[in-house]
């Protein structure tokens, strides 16, 4: 496992990193996710991605709880949760849900704190553009709970370069806490946020990227080519979003193009993909989700292909997936 440098801060994440977005909770019970946890570290990860929202605030307690039995110094892990969406769902949700104000947002790390059972959370991202609240308000709040140490570093996660930008130029303004890493979605079929949007963050303010999605929902591993399987992630309660992009003909038809060309390498289409995302020196990290022990441990193979995307390699890639890109 190598480790990067988020951004331009000082702190290092690792390469791979492991998420809970769908899997704890809903998939994944405490005693599982304390397993893969384990593992993971073992392999070397040390960043692990959550979020407010994820199963209501269950993911955080899933993770939470994993955490404080597995006992490890808070030096060795980094730990990341989101904001925006909330918890609740019906009756008043004013100033709970879908917001970025200073209110919710003060509330809300208190509640990741509690449910994560830590003191700190390293990495708070604001988990989509709010158009209602004052850029301004939103930098400030952020900024604020890093002096209060509450957090250690923000970002912003599916926000625009120009939004990104501004909240940068605020923070810069009034000597605030800066916006350090931006947390997008990025795979074979979905690039041209990072790979063209973004170019200029990265040199301009420094810009890091802890990506999501390399699997793209799991199209990338090839098991949506003939339908949906039961039990995966397409075919869960409240996942209905995905399927259209899970069983779009044309991009499955290319995944089954790359297949020979993970074969010829040593490895699969999964390993692949994640791959394909890890070689771009832009990603801080690439996050993995994982509802099994053997699954988690097959991604982690990724880390073998890397190195063999040749300039060749990556040109029979583009050939096959740019066209259906966006």
């Amino acid at each position: 496992m190598k480790y990067r440098r988020l951004g331009r801060s000082g702190l290092q994440v690792s390469e791979l990193s492991l998420g809970s977005w769908v899997t704890y909770h809903n998939q994944v019970d405490t005693g599982s996710a304390k397993e893969m946890l384990a593992a993971a570290f073992d392999a070397g990860v040390n960043f692990f991605d959550n979020a407010e929202a994820y199963a209501a605030g269950q993911s955080e307690v899933v993770m939470g709880e994993a955490f404080r039995q597995l006992k490890w110094p808070r030096l060795n892990f980094v730990v990341s949760t989101k904001f925006f969406w909330g918890l609740d769902r019906e009756g008043n949700t004013v100033n709970r849900r879908d917001t970025l104000n200073r209110k919710y947002l003060t509330q809300a790390i208190d509640g990741s704190l509690k449910r994560m059972q830590l003191e700190h959370i390293d990495l708070v991202y604001c988990h989509r553009p709010d158009p209602h609240t004052p850029i301004e308000e939103t930098v400030w709040a952020m900024s604020d709970m890093i002096t209060r140490g509450k957090a250690l570093y923000w970002g912003t996660s599916e926000w625009s370069a120009a939004e990104i930008r501004a909240a940068y130029d605020i923070a810069e303004r009034h000597h605030l806490h800066k916006p350090v890493m931006e947390q997008p979605q990025y795979h074979l079929f979905h690039r041209q946020r990072v790979e063209q949007e973004y170019a200029r963050l990265y040199d301009d303010i420094g810009l890091g990227l802890t990506t999501w999605s390399p699997l793209a929902s799991g199209l990338l591993t090839g098991k949506y080519r003939s339908g949906v399987p039961q039990g995966s992630r397409g075919a869960l309660e409240g996942m209905g979003f995905l399927l259209k992009g899970l069983t779009d003909a044309d991009k499955n038809a290319a995944v089954a193009k790359l297949e020979p060309i993970a074969r010829d390498l040593g490895g699969n289409l999964a390993q692949l993909a994640v791959a394909w995302v890890n070689r771009n020196p832009r990603v801080s990290t690439v996050i993995l989700g994982a509802s099994k022990l053997s699954q988690l441990q097959d991604n982690l193979g990724a880390l073998a292909l890397t190195p063999k995307l040749t300039p060749e390699v990556l040109a029979k890639i583009d050939e096959i997936t740019l066209p259906l890109a966006g």
